[in-house]
């Protein structure tokens, strides 16, 4: 009997049944029923291929139509398996040649391949068994760890965390174990004025993996949380500092304007200054923003980021973000601009303007309308010297060709009411002359 394997090279090998275990297809793990028949207490193959949906299956149980798993492998007269259901549709379509090698059938009759379909629900079953053995051992580690996190202290705590930290985060399905064993409380109670970065660091790690609920966040908001919290992102590692951004970031859901004292620690500020500006980690340029664009959103601390530089820095990384974080660094500079000491500060940069125009439709449409409302919060304060700067790097041109796409009514407006602003404040001649019609149309 001969089984199917397709090849890189979009054809066929065909391999005999001793082959495939000897030579490690089914990694000789695929036992044969000891009743030989497929009947009996098994859990349906079609169940089976669901669960496991992730699971790499070997290449001479996938039907070479679907590319998927096969059900109810059939072999037609050229020797060749597929799944019934397939192979079937692909004749009800009138094709009367093999699939895979193209040859024209002599016979259009299929014959169930019993043994590969026991093969087949076999390793299925035995992987099912192994994964769901693991899953259990798992599931068992993470209660073992909460039990001895009660009862450690020390550098036994810290490994104990560190142990349960790689377990929630390489495994999803323990973090609702690790909730529902009351992991949330216990953990937090070991963050606290006297913690050790060592331990916050993995309980962190913890946190930031699991669904918090209401209270755990309100439990986690006080001060001396709070300030552990800023305490290790300034001091810990890379992946710690964007662990602790992250946590804060789900932690503020919960605050309301009152308790903007918490925001506007400047430890707090400072570190996550730090956090954006660090270049060598991308991903943690990213947390940053984040972080930062939601403290933005609260008023009450627009001034405190200001004050602290914030303004000056996120220009000088302009050029150098990605399409996401440039985005986001856009949208806290036009929040920023709302209160007077951001439009200062924006005004007083060096090269705002030229670099501004430059990332306009060049990003995306919200990024292009960030932009633009950046330039007309300079252009209050200094409408002249911002409007001959502007059309200088090319934003007529630009206007122009956002009012003529398909951007949002919105943007179409502002790009309207900016073009008639700078003709107010520049010579109608030059303004055309800057607009380089010709390149525009081209």
């Amino acid at each position: 009997m001969t089984l199917h394997r397709p090849s890189s090279g979009g054809g066929a090998v065909v391999l005999d049944l001793e082959t495939a275990v000897k030579g490690g297809v089914l990694d000789g793990k695929a036992a044969l029923p000891d009743n030989g028949c497929g009947d009996g207490d098994k859990i349906d193959l079609k169940v089976l291929i669901e669960v496991m949906e992730s699971v790499e299956v070997p290449s001479v149980f996938v039907c070479p139509i679907s590319l998927e798993p096969m059900r109810e492998p059939v072999t037609i007269c050229t020797g060749q398996t597929y799944d019934r259901s397939n192979i079937l549709k692909w004749f009800a379509l009138g094709h009367n040649t093999c699939p895979t090698t193209m040859q024209e059938l002599w016979d259009d009759s299929v014959t169930l391949n019993r043994t590969l379909g026991q093969l087949i629900h076999s390793w299925f079953s035995q992987k099912y068994l192994s994964l769901n053995k693991q899953f259990q051992d798992v599931q068992g580690r993470a209660l073992e760890l909460l039990e001895k996190l009660k009862k450690v202290k020390g550098q036994a705590r810290v490994q104990a965390l560190r142990d349960l930290r790689q377990i929630v985060t390489t495994h999803a399905s323990t973090r609702k174990t690790v909730v529902e064993n009351g992991g949330l409380a216990l953990i937090s109670s070991l963050l606290g004025p006297f913690t050790s970065h060592a331990v916050g660091s993995e309980a962190i790690g913890i946190l930031v993996n699991l669904d918090l609920n209401s209270e755990s966040k309100r439990n986690l908001m006080l001060p001396a949380k709070i300030s552990l919290l800023v305490d290790v992102m300034n001091e810990g590692t890379i992946e710690t500092k964007m662990n602790c951004a992250k946590l804060i970031e789900v932690l503020l859901m919960e605050v309301n304007e009152s308790e903007t004292e918490i925001l506007s620690s400047l430890s707090l500020l400072v570190g996550l200054l730090r956090l954006v500006r660090d270049k060598k980690h991308p991903s943690g340029v990213l947390t940053g923003l984040m972080l930062l664009k939601t403290i933005c959103s609260h008023e009450s601390v627009r001034s405190s980021i200001v004050s602290l530089g914030a303004v000056a820095q996120l220009i000088e990384l302009l050029p150098s973000l990605n399409h996401d974080c440039l985005e986001i660094a856009l949208s806290i500079l036009e929040v920023l601009s709302t209160i007077p000491e951001g439009r200062l500060a924006l005004k007083e940069s060096p090269n705002i303007i030229p670099n501004v125009v430059k990332l306009m439709m060049r990003v995306s449409e919200s990024s292009t309308q960030f932009a633009l409302s950046i330039l007309w919060a300079i252009y209050k304060l200094a409408p002249e010297e911002c409007a001959s700067q502007a059309v200088e790097a090319g934003l007529a041109p630009k206007l122009l060709l956002v009012i003529q796409s398909g951007c949002n009514p919105v943007l179409k407006q502002m790009s309207t009411e900016f073009l008639k602003m700078c003709s107010l404040n520049y010579s109608t001649s030059l303004l055309i002359s800057k607009c380089m019609l010709t390149r525009t149309i081209r």
